[in-house]
């Protein structure tokens, strides 16, 4: 059993979304685990668990759905993307698992590009450790005007931006957890990226394995450090929230699809994370338990 976790860049239209997450599970031998809706993100993420052979055509069956509703040209909303299905990585839950997994990620990007005319970038262990940031660096204008130059190709399909799709950042990966902290005011973007800056691998109080951005949420009118934990073994989420809380107090926190049970060990328990249910987001819980 593998995990896929599709970055939609869609979060405000509730009827878009139900119907690209639809599609990502209408598929035998797949199953949707949970959806993740955020609209100052303007980005949804999709969690699946499906057997090797069966996420690469869901995933293309999504994303074709993703490319009927969505136009990137018109996309507003303050996570960092180039397409819009942005990220498709596929995750292995043991090393067993990590050759089934890099080959359902080379499958995929070779469908998306051939069946929808996608470029698809891979990234991590697939591209000698190539990070995403490195390939959304400037947004969608930047990612084409890089391509025209000859500076970037992409590992499958054409040298162009799909002309409302932009491009998909395909890779295989074991769990991480996406994680966010609220800052309480007086707050601003620039303390949250400041924080980001100091607590993210290679910082001066460098995380290892954590990447932190700051952004200003525009609808909550609040500043948030985002975060993706890659390796929650061995940074625990208390690590993370101690690492925030040295700098500014934290009004709340929020975690993104599922994680793995480990990285709650220690867990503050004065910081509540609305909407959390260990029944339904840890990644032990929900596949070993019952369907």
């Amino acid at each position: 059993m593998l995990l896929a976790v599709p970055n939609v860049s869609e979060g405000r239209d509730e009827a878009a979304i139900d119907a690209i997450a639809s599609a990502f599970a209408d598929h035998d031998g797949v199953r949707l685990l949970d959806v993740h809706r955020d609209a100052d993100h303007n980005r949804s993420v999709v969690s699946l668990a499906g057997a090797p052979g069966a996420l690469a055509p869901a995933l293309l069956a999504g994303t074709r759905e993703a490319l009927r509703r969505i136009d990137l040209r018109d996309h507003a909303g303050v996570h960092p993307k180039v397409g819009a299905v942005d990220v498709a990585p596929i995750v292995h839950r043991t090393p067993g698992e990590r050759g089934a997994a890099c080959a359902e990620a080379l499958l995929l990007g070779n469908l998306l590009a051939d069946e929808l005319a996608l470029p698809c970038f891979l990234y991590g262990a697939l591209a000698q450790g190539r990070t995403r940031a490195e390939i959304r660096r400037g947004g969608p204008d930047e990612l084409a005007r890089r391509l025209t130059s000859g500076e970037l190709e992409p590992d499958f399909g054409p040298a162009v931006l799909h002309p409302h799709g932009g491009a998909t950042l395909v890779g295989a990966r074991p769990p991480l957890v996406a994680f966010n902290l609220v800052l309480a005011p007086p707050a601003t973007l620039a303390t949250a990226r400041e924080i980001a800056v100091a607590i993210r691998e290679g910082g001066g109080e460098g995380l290892p394995g954590l990447r932190a951005i700051g952004l200003a949420l525009e609808r909550q009118g609040r500043v948030q450090v985002s975060m993706n934990v890659e390796d929650p073994v061995r940074t625990p989420l208390h690590e993370v929230v101690a690492a925030v809380r040295r700098h500014a107090p934290v009004a709340g926190a929020e975690l993104v699809g599922l994680a793995p049970q480990a990285a709650f060990d220690g867990f503050p328990p004065d910081l509540p994370i609305p909407g959390f249910d260990p029944a339904r987001h840890l990644i032990e819980r929900v596949l070993d338990g019952p369907a």
